[in-house]
Formats: structure tokens, sequence, C-alpha cells
């Protein structure tokens, strides 16, 4: 099934104009369509495929991938748009852009009935991690059961990145409507349309290397993305190439690049250890300070305060930034001694820190408190 650039473009100008039933619509009907005739899906590159530095989106196709363990997946027909009644599942699957097919993990919580749309979180791993250990460290399916929300996990291409992290670093990928931001949101939306997700209701979040393509996601896509939650990350456009990479990894820079989205207020929420030896937490107080500042810039003036921490074992400074109407808008959680991990993880998937405070739970609190309906004008 396909989905022209032109029609998602659409629904994304139907979207940032408030009109979401009928962007959900529009890209149900392109669905329904299928390819055009005469044209077929893009076949997946062989190993030795040359790297694309712009992700082509215009053509979207998905296909079912064999299980992890090798086997075939059960044959199934596809579901109908807007369709997600049955018992919860967690299946891999690929996103067909053009040459560079990305594959996907998908949580589906169980429902009774497709009456609700529902929540989407899409979660961005960190480098040499993919989507399923990713899902085991942040335990967020576990409570996406409860709070019935849909969770995306992309997996970024070994050809794309021999260490599996989001090229946030590199400018063919900073830019609106190329590269891999608009592979996610081409994602999100697609998912939204085909699993009874709310477009209103759409979030991204990320660790290390995906928190930095959190960031910029959010801000490349404020018409997409409620709100972004980003742990041991780094600002928007922070760095140009590896080397700057390297260098704002170790110590953010006085003065940053400024972004082309400057200035969007995008809610945020912001984890970050404080002995994290492989991203400098000045990164997260960078990011925390230019989501305030975006903010006041665009008439949501903010007030600190402390916020709970709940149950850990690290000392924990938490901050809410609200608006005058008292919905938090900023949040920043620095945690005490805690590594380069996700806070409060579970020691089977790879860097967790079962430690500390439950960033999953944190992020699905705040990201529920937003929607794009309620949103600032960008």
């Amino acid at each position: 099934m396909y989905i022209p650039l032109e029609e998602l473009a659409k629904a994304t100008e139907l979207t940032r104009g408030g009109r979401l039933q009928e962007a959900t619509q529009l890209i149900q009907q392109a669905l329904q369509r299928g390819a055009p005739a005469g044209e077929k899906p893009a076949p997946a590159p062989t190993p030795s495929a040359p790297r694309a530095d712009v992700t082509d989106v215009t053509d979207v196709a998905f296909r079912e991938l064999p299980s992890p363990g090798g086997a075939p997946a059960a044959a199934a027909e596809q579901p109908s748009p807007a369709s997600s009644t049955g018992p919860a599942s967690f299946e891999r699957h690929a996103f067909d852009g053009g040459a560079k097919p990305y594959t996907y993990w998908l949580y589906t919580p169980g429902r009774q009935d497709d009456s609700a749309p529902l929540p989407i979180v899409v979660m961005l791993h960190g480098c040499t991690q993919d989507g399923a250990d990713f899902a085991t460290g942040t335990a967020m399916n576990e409570l996406a059961a409860v709070r019935g929300c849909l969770v995306v996990y992309p997996e970024q291409r070994q050809d794309a990145n021999s260490m599996r992290c989001w090229n946030w670093f590199e400018p063919a990928h900073q830019r609106r409507d190329s590269g891999e931001p608009a592979m996610i949101a081409a994602l999100a939306l697609e998912v939204a349309a085909r699993h009874g997700g709310d477009t209103s209701r759409i979030y991204i979040a990320g660790l290390s290397a995906g928190g930095a393509m959190a960031t910029l996601v959010g801000q490349l896509y404020p018409d997409v993305f409620a709100a972004v939650g980003v742990h041991s990350g780094l600002p928007a456009q922070s760095a140009q190439d590896v080397v700057g990479a390297m260098s704002a990894m170790r110590k953010p820079a006085a003065q940053r690049t400024p972004s082309t989205r400057a200035g969007i207020a995008v809610p945020t929420i912001v984890f970050h250890g404080n002995s994290d030896r492989t991203v400098h937490p000045g990164n997260g107080k960078r990011i925390v300070q230019e989501a305030v500042s975006a903010a006041d810039a665009k008439g949501v003036p903010l007030s600190s305060r402390p916020g709970p921490t709940g149950a850990s074992s690290r000392t924990v400074r938490r901050a809410v930034h609200s608006s005058a109407e008292g919905q938090p808008w900023v949040e920043s959680w620095e945690i005490v001694g805690a590594p380069h991990a996700w806070s409060g993880g579970r020691a089977a998937g790879t860097y967790t820190d079962p430690q500390g405070p439950d960033a999953s739970a944190a992020m699905l609190d705040f990201f529920l408190q937003h929607r794009l309906a309620t949103q600032r004008p960008v």
C-alpha cells in the first residue's frame, strides 16, 4: 500500500490547521486506493546497496518481516485503516520508503472496539540498540498497555550508520521533508491511519542519539508531534558533522548553530544523569533552556517550581515549568549520580539504570497532558 508524498504533505498541512479528522481521512483514503496502476513496491536493498543521504519517501509501503527467531511471521490479512481491535501485540514490520526500507516494531494494546483513537508514542533507540532491546529496557509497552497507547520503535539501518546511531549531526538529516526526520514523521502518521491512532496525540522520545533526533524531529514537525521526551540527548542542530558531534557530546558549545525552526515552542520533558560520561549533562540543561525560551518567545510565559520525584534510589532534582493556566510545558529531571542510561529501566535491556526514577512513566504522564488542538501557533 502506498501514500504519495504530496498526500502526506497535505495531511500535515491539515493537521497544522487543526483539521485532524480530515487529515486522518485523507491518509485512510490513500491507503485504500493502493499503488498507482502498473507501479510496484520498491524492493528491499541488498546489503551492498549504497547509502542515500536523503530518504526518499515518495512512496510508502508496509510488509511483514520474519520474526526475530528467523521463522516466518504468521500470514495475516492487513488490518483495515483505523482498526485495532483484538488482543495486544508486539510485531516487527517494515516501512518502505523508495530505496531505503526501515524496520520498526509496533506495540498495539488489546482493544474491544475501535471507537476511540489511541495516543501514539514514537521511541527512538540509542546507538548499538534496536527496537526490541529498547522496548525491553524502557518497559514502555507495559505502561502503554495500561494507558491505552500505540508505541512505535523505528530502527536505524546499519548501512546508514555502522553503530546504528540516528544521524542527528548530519545536515542532510536536519531539514524538514528530508532524511530521517521525514521518515519518522511519515511513519508516525501512517501508523495513526492504519491502527486507529489519534493524530492530535502523537509524541516522540529517545535516548542518546535517539534523544538528539527526537529533539530535532520535534522542532521540524511541531504540527505532527504534540510533545517531546529527551533522555541523555543533545539540542537540535548542535553539530554539523561527526567531529562536531563528538565535541558537543563532550561539552555543549557556548554558541550553537541557529535552527531554521528556532523558536518553535514544543512541550518538552528532559532526563539526564549528572554522572553521564558519554553525553555531557550540560546538553540536557541547554535543551531545557531553549524550550523555556521558545515558549516565552511564542507568548507562553512559564513559571518554575520544584516537582515531586517519586520513589528512587537516586537523588533527583526536578523542575516543572508551567504555563499561566498551570499546564506543565517543560520538565527537567536531573538525576544525581546516574550514568548514560535510561532512568528506571529494566536490567534486561541495554543502557538502563534501574536505580533511577521511572523515566518512561514520567514521560507518558507528561505526554498525555498535551494534544495538538491545544498547542500554540507555530
